[in-house]
Order: C-alpha cells, then sequence, then structure tokens
C-alpha cells in the first residue's frame, strides 16, 4: 500500500511536469520508480505511463507540430533503438545510470554558461538516435532533447508538441522490443493502471500552468530539472 501511495505522488508530480513544460515525466518518473521496483518493471511502468500521456494530449497540441523535425528525430532514433535494447537486456543498469548522470551534468553547467548549439539536420539525427538509445535501455529519451534544443533556443510550444509526437513512436517501439526480448509481468500493468487517475489530473494541472509559464521561467524550470536528474543518477549509482 505505502508502495503504491508513493508511486500515485510520483506519477502526478511527474505528470504536472511533463504537461507544463514538454519535458519531465521519464526524467523526473523513472528515477523514483527505481526506489520502489525492480529496473525492468520500473522501466516499463515508467513507458506505459509515458505513452498514455501522450496519447491524451497529443490531439490539442498537434497543430505545434514541426513534422520535418519530427521525422528527422523518428529516423534517428531508429538507429539508437536496437543497441538500446542489449544495453537494457546486458549491461548493468548501475553503470548505465552513472555513465548518463555525469553525462547530463556536464551539459548542463555548459548550458547554463550559455553555450549555444546551431541546429543541423545531422545535429537532429544524432540527438534522435542517443534519444532512442536512452528509451529502449533505461525508458529516459528526454535529456538529448531537452539539451539540444534549449541550446538552440527552441520555441517552447513547438518543443512541447514535436517531442510528445515523438515519444509516441519511440515509447511504443521500444515497449515491444523490451516485452518481445525479455517479457513482461503483471505487477507492470497493475501498477501502471493503479496510476493513471494521478497521470490524468497532472495533465488536467500542467495545462493551466503552461498557459501561463514564460520562455525564462521555462528554462530555469529545464535547468533544475537537468541538474537533479544528473545528481540523482550518480548518487543513486553508487
Amino acid at each position: 500500500m505505502e508502495d503504491w501511495i508513493l508511486l500515485v505522488v510520483i506519477v502526478l508530480a511527474a505528470s504536472l511536469l511533463q504537461t507544463s513544460t514538454g519535458y519531465g515525466f521519464s526524467i523526473i518518473g523513472t528515477p523514483f520508480l527505481f526506489l520502489i521496483y525492480p529496473a525492468h518493471t520500473a522501466i516499463q511502468i515508467n513507458i506505459i505511463l509515458s505513452l498514455c500521456l501522450s496519447f491524451v494530449m497529443i490531439y490539442n497540441i498537434r497543430k505545434e507540430i514541426d513534422p520535418v523535425l519530427l521525422t528527422r528525430l523518428i529516423k534517428g532514433s531508429i538507429l539508437g533503438l536496437v543497441p538500446g535494447i542489449f544495453i537494457y537486456l546486458y549491461v548493468d543498469v548501475q553503470w548505465l545510470k552513472m555513465v548518463v548522470g555525469g553525462l547530463i551534468l556536464l551539459l548542463t553547467a555548459l548550458l547554463i554558461l550559455k553555450l549555444t548549439v546551431r541546429q543541423t539536420v545531422t545535429k537532429d539525427y544524432v540527438t534522435g538516435g542517443i534519444s532512442g538509445l536512452l528509451t529502449t535501455s533505461i525508458g529516459v529519451p528526454g535529456p538529448p532533447l531537452l539539451l539540444y534544443f534549449a541550446g538552440v533556443g527552441t520555441r517552447k510550444e513547438t518543443l512541447r508538441s514535436t517531442t510528445l509526437a515523438y515519444y509516441l513512436f519511440v515509447y511504443l517501439a521500444s515497449l515491444i522490443m523490451q516485452i518481445g526480448l525479455d517479457g513482461t509481468n503483471s505487477e507492470t500493468w497493475i501498477s501502471a493502471a493503479i496510476a493513471l487517475p494521478s497521470l490524468f489530473l497532472g495533465i488536467f494541472l500542467g495545462q493551466f500552468l503552461f498557459k501561463y509559464m514564460n520562455q525564462q521561467v521555462f528554462k530555469m524550470i529545464t535547468y533544475v530539472i537537468l541538474l537533479f536528474t544528473g545528481f540523482y543518477l550518480l548518487i543513486s549509482s553508487m
């Protein structure tokens, strides 16, 4: 019962953040889910709930999607999905968390120091590839997207809608690959079902926050999310 209460709180906070910023569900949710579930169960719960969130939200924000960028991200992610699933199956999750945490902190520090990135076709593909690898391996596609788009100064409306559309593809592909190669369990699906009401509540509240959030506040929240995630992944891997 205590684990379910914690699950509901985690999902509410993560969905509120995701809906209001376009990021945050996996970045915040997955590290905390690791506290109450085995790694593979936590990753699959996160992917199932993230898919539900994306399906619910995508219709209302579909007009803000950048179709060219979305296509590049999806094509790039395909190259990362396959090596990512092998990491999921065979590599120690603790080691991967440490590497990802350190990389996030390094790149976030560069962004805070006002490092800017010029958007190119190649970088779009590479960002999608890294995101795809992180999705099948640990269920967290957001950090490379968040870092890249913050560096190029993408508008928050475009960022939120395009990433949500991208998540529909990359999460679904990852879940199919994980279940096909490693299976699933009843605890995963029961826990996801229990968390659905808090997910929908977070979506509802997050829509209001998004309307009143300016670009500067959005950027500050981005930095806080990245720093928290980087430190948490490093600490939890030790």
